[in-house]
């Protein structure tokens, strides 16, 4: 039996948090979303640190490199900054998109930054000096989400035209384009081991999709709305998803099934759409929402991990 428990509500937000990513230590993480600034928390003490970087609009993505102690920042304005971690200062902004930034990814073994937009192109910059090295057209409509397969290979795009695009990292060229969701594709996440790939939509639904042959294997309807992330445990048997029914689920990736709901009325979840999942370490998970709050929850997956 999974246990799960509530173990910190952290307020200090005073806006919807859209996004949250991991700081170099491992007891620190990063938030943005309304609020005009980037809030650093620490988990030994359960409160923010400090407002890392003041922002001039809306923050809808924060990525850190693996390869580079920087934070990543991407604006409803369109600007993309860089923020240097270990001085803790602003370091460049990649002016290009005119239009809300999305998602970002970085490629460590090409050394490259992805950004998606809503103006439909991707925009590709060089993770050492911040050259723009080429932007494409994805999609005619809005770019949600990025990932990059484990082997870096390939690269796939989640539309608002409830399309996934999957294109060749070698020479940004189209693979295939998946097709089967009804609304827009909002996550996307490759399996550790690169055989799969899972879709959540705003149709609410979990799509397994086939990477050898990128063919559908299963459509999961996993939520009530719109699954807004899905976030691989690092133990990589399990996974999460948040959605805009408030509510968070924990699944077991090798049958696909659900094992554990987390939600307002049963384990004081949160009040409104949740919106995105960080995986501190095999045990923590933190989500933020629409409801200005950041929770951190304790879950023990052993007794599932080691039945009997």
């Amino acid at each position: 039996m999974i246990e799960i428990k509530n173990t910190g509500i952290l307020p200090g937000h005073q806006n919807p948090v859209f996004t949250i990513e991991s700081g170099l230590e491992p007891h620190t993480f990063f938030t943005a979303g309304n609020d005009p600034g980037i809030v650093k928390w620490d988990l030994r003490q359960m409160k923010h640190e400090k407002v890392l970087a003041k922002v001039n609009t809306s923050v809808y993505a924060l990525h850190r490199p693996v390869t580079r102690p920087i934070l990543l920042t991407g604006e409803r304005s369109g600007q993309v900054s860089a923020i240097d971690l270990v001085n803790e200062k602003p370091l460049k902004v990649l002016s290009l998109h005119r239009f809300p930034v999305f998602d970002i990814k970085t490629s460590g073994r090409k050394g490259l930054i992805y950004v998606a937009s809503e103006d439909g192109y991707v925009s590709v910059w060089s993770l050492e000096d911040f050259h723009h090295v080429y932007t494409f057209q994805v999609s005619k409509d809005t770019v949600r989400s990025i990932s990059l397969s484990p082997d870096e290979q390939q690269i796939a795009f989640g539309c608002r035209d409830n399309s996934i695009k999957i294109y060749d990292t070698a020479e940004l060229s189209p693979v295939a384009e998946l097709e089967g969701h009804t609304m827009s594709v909002f996550s996307l996440q490759y399996s550790p081991a690169g055989n799969y790939l899972l879709s959540g939509s705003r149709d609410a639904q979990l799509k397994i999709w086939d990477t050898a042959s990128y063919t559908q294997v299963r459509s999961i309807p996993a939520h009530m709305y719109a699954i807004n992330h899905i976030s691989f445990h690092p133990g990589h048997r399990w996974f999460a998803t948040a959605s805009m029914d408030k509510t968070i689920r924990i699944w077991r990736l090798e049958d696909f099934a659900p094992v554990k709901t987390i939600d307002l009325a049963g384990m004081g979840g949160h009040a409104l759409s949740v919106n995105k999942l960080l995986w501190v370490n095999d045990r923590t998970l933190v989500s933020v929402s629409d409801d200005k709050n950041v929770m951190v929850w304790d879950i023990s997956l052993e007794s599932e991990e080691n039945p009997g």
